[in-house]
């Protein structure tokens, strides 16, 4: 009769098992985890993202279908430009005034600030002259102004006095002839108007001298007054308000000139945006509709708006480009007692589904640390393609990797070992039919075994329950 290996001892085992009783030997004990990855490309991927700076609808006009093929060169995404084109006419046109009115801006604050000490000079110098020409009226000018008039009438009157005087004379003188003579006569009637002429000058210096005392020089001193009142008004409102006119103008200015560099920058984001409106093949490769990042591919439902007039979404990847020479990896994300126990670079294979001829080697490159938000790790698997066979991105195999194995260990099904308050125990047959609980020290579990580590030796027979 053969021997059996060590390999053929498990369907033995299991056949004893079923019997209720286990003969401990020791054999190979393997753990394998098995879980499913994604063929996705490396960092050659170019993700397809709108990452406008200001411009917020796309209407798409063309889009490659899923999974085209595409040439260098070729259009992947294109999307409709009349009314950013449009908006960059305005915004050049709103920079170019914004410009002007800036430099406009910027000569009149020069000039004020030039002008302003001339202004305030003016203002000053009103004030004091006003001030001065008053002072001078009240204790000088006034009282002068009064004496002048008084003299003037009083000389209008010595005038007539005068007048009269003459024509008295005359006419006595000319009485003292018996006849009087053309020439006299003349004398006499131009003498008399002279008397007329006298009389109604002095009238009219009465009246000027009348309204020289009660309404010009009254008029003079308020008219004055009032002027100096004015003046220092208006210097001290011109002291406040050249300086902040000033200050207002720099304030201005700056809000323009903040207002310039936006325009500037708004103009700059929309030309910016408006590069955005057409994607075009970097390489040879394929369009994926959704993106594929973070070892994942997610289509979502995003891809439903990627048609003709449909908005593309902004600020998330709607579209993956992968180049022809990109190099696919298996990516997938564990659970946490799936990645708790696959060692550093565990090898392994891949099959794809409906080749599971092919046993594609795999080895762990990478895995995460720690969890991501949804609680899983992410692993990644190097791979070596066959020759024949590349798949697609997005495509989805089976792996299979060991881990964890030892060439000889005794292992024992895992409902014969339970545990109480001594720790974990097993049932062991003695040679005279009893059973007997022994303590064990337990190791890893493969499915339904269970290594033991310490506490049972080959040859054994342990009991194992029914359930």
């Amino acid at each position: 009769m053969a021997r059996l290996t060590p390999l053929h001892l498990i369907p033995a085992l299991i056949a004893a098992a079923h019997a209720g009783e286990v003969t401990i030997e020791p054999r190979p004990f393997s753990i394998e985890k098995t879980f499913p990855a994604t063929a996705l490309p490396g960092g050659d991927a170019v993700l397809l993202k709108l990452d406008s700076k200001s411009w917020p609808a796309f209407e798409i006009i063309r889009i490659a279908e899923h999974g085209a093929k595409v040439a260098k060169g070729d259009t992947l995404a294109s999307f409709d430009p009349a009314e950013i084109d449009k908006k960059l006419v305005d915004a050049k046109r709103a920079l170019e005034s914004g410009t002007l009115a800036l430099a406009q801006a910027e000569l009149e604050s020069k000039l004020l600030k030039e002008t302003a000490p001339n202004k305030l000079e003016t203002a000053r110098r009103n004030a004091a002259t006003a001030k001065e020409e008053n002072t001078y009226f009240t204790q000088i000018r006034r009282k002068a102004d009064e004496e002048r008039a008084a003299q003037s009438l009083k000389r209008y009157e010595q005038m007539l006095s005068n007048q009269r005087e003459e024509l008295k004379q005359l006419t006595e003188m000319y009485k003292a002839d018996d006849i009087t003579e053309d020439t006299e006569e003349i004398i006499l009637v131009r003498q008399q108007d002279a008397v007329a002429a006298a009389e109604f000058a002095l009238r009219m210096e009465v009246l000027d001298h009348k309204r020289t005392l009660e309404v010009l020089l009254p008029r003079e001193a308020k008219t004055l007054a009032d002027n100096e009142r004015d003046t220092a008004i208006s210097l001290k409102k011109a002291e406040e308000e050249i300086p902040r006119s000033i200050e207002l103008n720099r304030l201005a200015l700056e809000s323009l000139k903040t207002a310039n560099e936006r325009a500037k920058l708004d103009l700059a984001d929309l030309e910016a945006d408006r590069a955005l409106f057409e994607f075009k093949a970097p390489a040879d490769g394929w369009l994926y509709h959704g993106p594929i990042e973070n070892g994942r591919w997610t289509p979502g439902e995003l891809i439903k708006s990627l048609i003709p007039h449909g908005l593309a979404p902004v600020h998330k990847a709607f579209a993956t480009f992968v180049p022809a020479t990109a190099k696919l990896t298996l990516v997938s994300f564990l659970d946490d007692a799936t990645a708790r126990t696959l060692p550093p670079n565990a090898a392994g294979i891949a099959t794809l589904s409906g080749r599971e001829d092919l046993e594609i080697p795999v080895t762990l490159s990478r895995l995460a640390t720690a969890p991501g938000l949804d609680g899983t790790y992410r692993a990644d698997l190097a791979v070596t393609w066959p020759a024949d066979l590349t798949p697609p991105a997005g495509a989805v195999a089976q792996i299979r990797l060991i881990s964890y194995q030892q060439a000889s260990a005794i292992a024992v099904p895992s409902k014969a070992i339970r545990y109480d308050s001594t720790g974990w125990t097993v049932d062991v047959k003695l040679a005279d039919g009893k059973t007997e609980r022994r303590a064990v020290k337990r190791g890893r579990i493969s499915k339904d075994d269970t290594e033991i580590l310490s506490g049972l030796e080959p040859g054994q027979v342990i009991i194992v329950p029914d359930k």
